[in-house]
């Protein structure tokens, strides 16, 4: 299971990562940050970290279901500090150089829980 959802969340921050580079997915906010869906704030770095979180995604789970499962409760822990430090800069530039609105923080709670969960309460595969 943790293998095929490795895949899955793969293959959307993937997707994620390379829309935010797509004109016409991606558009300019009232505050002048660019907007994927016109929802989630995004600038190059932040696209940048999507696709490598992808790529990760995907290589963890070709390994097999204990990377992919490992990896799913690092990439939940980073999401959580993510997701807490969103909380605390709800607008504007986390890290200095990742964009954030509250949008994207809730987003980042709903996928930390969902990647620790995945990460920790997935039965243990040989396969």
């Amino acid at each position: 299971m943790a293998k095929t959802l490795g895949m899955l969340f793969g293959i959307v921050f993937l997707a994620v990562g390379i829309l935010g580079f797509v004109p016409g997915v991606t558009t300019t906010g009232p505050d002048g940050m660019p907007m994927l869906l016109n929802i989630f704030m995004v600038n190059t770095a932040h696209s940048i970290v999507h696709i490598a979180s992808g790529a990760v995604f995907l290589f963890a789970a070709m390994a097999g279901a204990g990377p992919a499962r490992l990896w799913f409760k690092i990439f939940g822990l980073v999401y959580a500090v993510v997701a807490i430090l969103g909380f605390v800069t709800p607008n504007g530039m986390l890290l200095g150089m990742i964009s954030n609105n509250p949008a994207d923080t809730w987003l980042h709670v709903v996928l930390a829980a969902a990647m620790l969960l995945i990460g920790f309460a997935t039965p243990k595969q040989t396969v």
